[in-house]
């Protein structure tokens, strides 16, 4: 794969980062139009540099297809996928292989509230062989079923082998795959369905298929649904006639067509062709169809792996030792960037490669891992070698690992807090600029903290553990680093298939994002003028150092996919936003608000759409003031907020929203009402968060918080930014409640429109 970087520390005195990749290693663009397009057959160029990991030389292009079939004949009799499932596989085949017999998992430990789990639950095993030839059937079936080349097939339900083989079987007829979140309603769900153009949908269980049915007299296209669960399922079609076939029928039709039709498909594509449709999350109205093509996709997991592996090794195990299976736990959702690239392409992409004499093997999470909170009893039984956990994830381990330490007391509170100490002095030592070095007495922190808080939560085998798809605090990413666990912060978007920028165990710095990837270019550039603006001399930036991150590459989305059947003027929108989001210099925009610093290293500052304009006309930046009020501590306590949302935009003043730690908040749901945490001992009278909102006690808790933030001159640099008054609101913000994404980034117009008597109030 040909692009991994040097790992060596870079100090105060060093060249930059993005020093080390010459203007020749960055994909050559002309000006003019034309750089993106929006039909469905369009044939993307291949943007290849004239050297280094972008170029024709390191990385020459192919499509996923042709890597898994690569993969299969690299580590055919390797695993490939395992999942927890009672009664084996759809197919009938036991779990026998060899690979599966070296490593016994354990069972996952229960769900709260679950009946006790019996020897009959076993884990279920794919090799890599078995893995291509099971998706190869079902492209040959899907193609019997109508699907051609340049269609789509949508895939609904939780992650699972067959959403993997569904999304590979869907590369191998040259149609590209449309993701459907779990959490999607209904309208929703059409609405994917229609825009696409899928001929076939490929869905879980009898609850995605209820949900289905709601809107399927109002799908187009759709003559076939698939399922892979058809546990409840009595109908053979739906009332307008949609037919339903299990999915072991698909992989019988399959096997019994002539294999002439999908080798002349396979022949057929091209690697500037689509292959995936990723859905925005759609903060606002409804979601834009990213098109990424066979080279985006491959081009990004190149370099993803590249850089892993030259940082902490493939075919290593934690220690170094060689141990050539990588293990990943799937659990975010497919539909999203993050969780097509890691869990689906990075995995093959990765054994694809004789070089790392590696394989890595996906394991599948219990459906109701976040929701109850079990994610971490999956960890521990599949001991992960990668993990990657959005921020909020990371921040829901964090919380209830403080509330266990906050039960801690005596001689041992005094052990583990000088153990921490030890971990958080190495933890900064390893920034960029650090020494590297390990204080005193480390080795024996590692040993009766560290490792042992490592293997409660499964991340004692984890080689390398990252965050993206939003923001991280500082305050969580020094928390695990103090017990000997550092958390990678990566970024980019949907548009550039996952990563621009990137940050490695030995080159890192705490509330920046990353350097540019290699190949890959990153600026700041001006929004007015479109220049680019200089690196920020110091920490805290001057609006002139500020500019919108941009990117160019291989990795550089087609375009969003516009759909004619959907009528003139949406042909038209879609032109028109796929001209916004990427110039005429191949540069995509977007807008995040940020700065580069003297070390390359890129950190985020706010969002354009999301940057209050005051009644004066002063730019606010909420973010850094809302992470404040939820981080913030006071005599070792934090105030109990969960969440909080600044307002403010057009107003004589800001004001801001809060929510409180409750039980049973997991972010995909909203919990009780009960609080919980360090909610709990604001006032111990007041168990709820309805009596909150009327307690004296809490309104002098929040009005001293306010004050508090008002006062750190970091997060609040002018009066336009100080907040005013403060609102208890009366529940979490959830993905169940609307408020948040399916990938919990926050809808900030959906919490306004909900609780505008509230704001109003406020400023009445």
């Amino acid at each position: 794969m040909g692009c991994c970087m040097s790992a060596a520390r870079v100090n105060e005195d060093s060249h930059a980062v993005s020093m080390r990749y010459e203007p020749k290693t960055h994909s050559q663009y002309e000006p003019g139009p034309g750089k993106a397009q929006c039909h469905k057959d369009y044939e993307h160029p291949i943007n290849y540099a004239e050297a280094g990991p972008a170029s024709e030389q390191e990385n020459p292009t192919t499509t996923i297809p042709d890597l898994l079939r690569r993969a299969a004949e690299t580590m055919g009799d390797k695993a490939a996928m395992r999942v927890e499932r009672e009664g084996g596989r759809a197919d009938g085949a036991t779990p026998g292989a060899a690979a599966f017999a070296a490593k016994q998992l354990k069972v996952p430990g229960d769900a709260p509230g679950s009946q006790p789990r019996t020897n009959k639950d076993a884990w279920c095993e794919w090799t890599y062989r078995e893995y291509y030839e099971e998706s190869r059937d079902l492209a040959k079936a899907l193609i019997v079923k109508g699907v051609e080349q340049f269609d789509a097939v949508a895939i609904f339900g939780f992650n699972s082998p067959e959403w993997l083989m569904a999304s590979q079987g869907t590369f191998m007829t040259g149609a590209k795959t449309a993701g459907i979140y779990p959490t999607d309603t209904p309208e929703q769900i059409a609405y994917k369905c229609n825009h696409s153009g899928a001929k076939a949908i490929v869905l879980e269980d009898a609850h995605c298929l209820k949900k289905y049915a709601e809107v399927a007299d109002q799908v187009k296209d759709v003559s076939t649904i698939i399922v892979w669960n058809t546990v409840g399922i009595t109908e053979d079609k739906l009332p307008g006639g949609q037919a339903i076939v299990p999915w072991p029928e698909m992989i019988k039709l399959g096997k019994a067509t002539e294999n002439g039709e999908i080798e002349q498909r396979l022949a057929n594509i091209r690697p500037g062709h689509c292959c995936c449709l990723i859905y925005t999350s759609g903060t606002t109205g409804m979601p834009k169809a990213v098109m990424v093509s066979h080279d985006n996709i491959y081009f990004e997991a190149a370099c993803v792996m590249g850089l892993i592996g030259g940082s902490v090794g493939n075919g290593l195990d934690i220690n170094g030792n060689p141990d050539n299976e990588e293990r990943l736990i799937s659990y975010l959702p497919l539909s999203h960037v993050a969780g097509m690239m890691v869990d689906i392409i990075c995995p093959v992409a990765l054994t694809a490669n004789p070089k790392n004499n590696s394989y890595t093997v996906v394991h599948f999470a219990r459906p109701y891992d976040l929701k109850l909170g079990t994610l971490k009893n999956s960890l521990q039984s599949i001991q992960p070698t990668f993990f990657i956990g959005v921020p909020r994830v990371w921040e829901k381990i964090s919380e209830t690992m403080k509330a266990i330490g906050a039960t801690i007391t005596g001689l041992k509170k005094k052990l583990s807090t000088a153990m921490k100490a030890k971990g958080l002095a190495h933890w900064q030592n390893m920034e960029m600029g650090g020494s590297g070095a390990y204080p005193c007495c480390y080795g024996a922190a590692e040993k009766i903290v560290f490792s042992k808080v490592k293997g409660n939560l499964g991340l004692d085998c984890c080689k390398f553990g990252f965050t993206g798809a939003a923001p991280i605090m500082v305050d969580t990413l020094a928390y695990f680093g103090q017990l000997g666990i550092q958390i990678n912060e990566v970024y980019g978007m949907s548009e550039c298939t996952g990563a621009c920028t990137w940050s490695l165990d030995d080159t890192h710095k705490a509330g920046s994002c990353g350097f540019a990837m290699p190949g890959v270019e990153v600026a700041v550039l001006d929004a007015d003028s479109g220049t680019e603006v200089p690196a920020a001399k110091g920490a805290t930036p001057s609006e002139a150092e500020q500019g919108e991150i941009c990117f160019r590459g291989r990795n550089i989305m087609m375009g969003y996919l516009a759909n004619p059947a959907l009528g003139e003027e949406h042909v038209a929108e879609i032109k028109k936003k796929t001209a916004e989001a990427i110039d005429e210099n191949g540069w995509l925009h977007s807008g995040d608000k940020g700065f580069m610093d003297q070390q390359g290293m890129f950190k985020i500052t706010g969002r354009y759409k999301e940057l209050i304009i005051g009644a004066g006309g002063e730019n606010v930046a909420p973010v850094p003031m809302e992470d404040f009020l939820k981080t913030h501590e006071v005599a070792g306590k934090r105030y109990g907020i969960s969440d909080a949302m600044m307002v403010g935009d057009k107003r004589k003043y800001n004001v801001c929203l809060v929510t409180l730690q409750t039980k049973g908040y997991t972010g995909e749901l909203a919990g009780t009402d009960e609080l919980d945490g360090a909610a709990a001992l604001v006032n111990p009278a007041v168990k709820t968060v309805g009596e909150a909102m009327k307690d004296p006690v809490w309104q002098k808790h929040l009005d001293d918080a306010r004050k508090a933030v008002n006062a750190e001159q970091t997060v609040c640099p002018s009066n336009a930014s100080k907040i005013q008054k403060v609102a208890i609101l009366p529940k979490n913000f959830s993905v169940e409640g609307g408020e948040f994404t399916p990938t919990l980034k926050l809808k900030r117009t959906v919490v306004e429109e909900q609780y505008v008597e509230i704001i109003e109030g406020m400023y009445a």
